[in-house]
C-alpha cells in the first residue's frame, strides 16, 4: 500500500526519494584508490555490470572527494563483513583527514596488480582498471574492469536499510553455529 499520490516527474522531494531509494537493502563496500594521495569512500552504490567481460559500477557524488581521485585510473572494492560497521562508518565520516592519514587506525593491504588500499577482514578484494565513466545526474557512474579478485571465508555481510546498519547471517554461518 502506497502513502499517498504518486508526484509527476520532478516534484519527487529529495528526503522522500532517499528514503524510498533506501527501502532496497544494499551490501556496503570500501571503494579505495592509491597513489600518492590513497583515499577511500564507503559506498553502497556498487553492482556487477557485466560478466564478459568482467565489469562493475560504482556511483560517486559529483562533489565527493573520490570523484576527483578516480582520475587515477584504479580503483579497489572491499566487500564488508557484517563485522566490520566500524570501518564503513570510518571511511563515511567526512571528517577524517585525506591522504595516508585516512588509513590510520584500519588494517589494510595494497592490492596485488595496482597497489589500493584493500580493507582486510573483507568478504571480497576487487581491483578495477576505470573502463569507463558516464553521465548520473548528481553522480558519475564509474565502471571498471575487473583486474583481480580474492574471496575469503566470513560468511556474514554488512547490509545498509532503511539509513541503518544491519547483519545478514549466512546460511553457512548458521549450520557452523
Amino acid at each position: 500500500m502506497t502513502k499517498g499520490p504518486t508526484p509527476a516527474p520532478g516534484e519527487v522531494d529529495a528526503k522522500v526519494l532517499r528514503r524510498a531509494f533506501g527501502t532496497f537493502a544494499t551490501g556496503v563496500t570500501v571503494v579505495t584508490v592509491g597513489g600518492r594521495s590513497p583515499h577511500g569512500m564507503t559506498a553502497n552504490s556498487f553492482t556487477a555490470v557485466s560478466l564478459e567481460p568482467p565489469l562493475a559500477l560504482v556511483c560517486i557524488d559529483r562533489t565527493a572527494v573520490m570523484h576527483r581521485k578516480l582520475d587515477i585510473g584504479f580503483f579497489g572494492v572491499s566487500v564488508l563483513a557484517a563485522s566490520q560497521e566500524r570501518v564503513a562508518r570510518h571511511f563515511a565520516d567526512l571528517r577524517r583527514p585525506l591522504g595516508a592519514a585516512q588509513f590510520d587506525g584500519i588494517a589494510w593491504r595494497p592490492g596485488r596488480l595496482t597497489g589500493v588500499p584493500l580493507i582486510s577482514d573483507a568478504l571480497t578484494h576487487l581491483e578495477f582498471e576505470l573502463w569507463r565513466a558516464c553521465d548520473g545526474g548528481d553522480h558519475t557512474i564509474f565502471i571498471g574492469r575487473l583486474l583481480s579478485l580474492e574471496q575469503f571465508d566470513d560468511p556474514d555481510a554488512l547490509l545498509f536499510f532503511r539509513g541503518r546498519f544491519h547483519r545478514l547471517k549466512s546460511d553457512r554461518s548458521e549450520a557452523a553455529t
